[in-house]
């Protein structure tokens, strides 16, 4: 019963991940990477300073932090960077409360609730990290087992320490 826990948990584990990295890295892919130009002048409209440098520092945080939380290599790492970009987004590009128009403010509060809601699993990500089915696991895994088996003493290394 306890592998059967075990392996649910790695699979859901794996499964948040990679749930969590897929808006970003088809926003890195699928629109800031191809629409490179626009994305720029649209930053620069919502008052962004240096928008093309930001932009590239946005695409390198999305796609960094979406291969690493896909990979669960550095998950902690790549969780960091995503949320950092979220929050700078977030506050550019959601902020609701300039909006007079009802629909608009709508609109713009829950955008701005939905990254809180991705805000709160990355923090997850960043407190128990990656879980059993991710690089991070599988090197936590191989360190627990190095720890519990120390390497037995080589005969050479044993015959040597004899003969002295």
């Amino acid at each position: 019963m306890d592998q059967l826990a075990t392996a649910v948990k790695g699979f859901v584990s794996l499964l948040a991940r990679l749930l969590i990295a897929a808006i970003f890295l088809m926003s890195a892919v699928g629109n800031k990477i191809p629409q490179f130009q626009q994305t720029a002048e649209y930053m620069a409209s919502e008052g962004v300073p240096n928008p093309k440098f930001a932009l590239f520092g946005a695409i390198g945080l999305l796609l960094l932090g979406s291969l690493s939380l896909i990979a669960g290599a550095w998950t902690r790492f790549g969780a960091i960077f995503l949320f950092v970009f979220l929050c700078a987004a977030t506050f550019y590009f959601h902020d609701f409360w300039r909006f007079s128009d009802a629909a608009q403010r709508q609109l713009q509060t829950i955008q701005f609730m939905k990254n809180l809601a991705i805000c709160g699993g990355l923090l997850s990500l960043m407190a128990f990290g990656g879980g059993l089915w991710s690089v991070d696991g599988w090197i936590a895994l191989k360190e627990e087992e190095a720890a519990s088996n120390p390497p037995a003493k080589s005969r050479t290394v044993s015959k040597m320490q004899q003969a002295a």
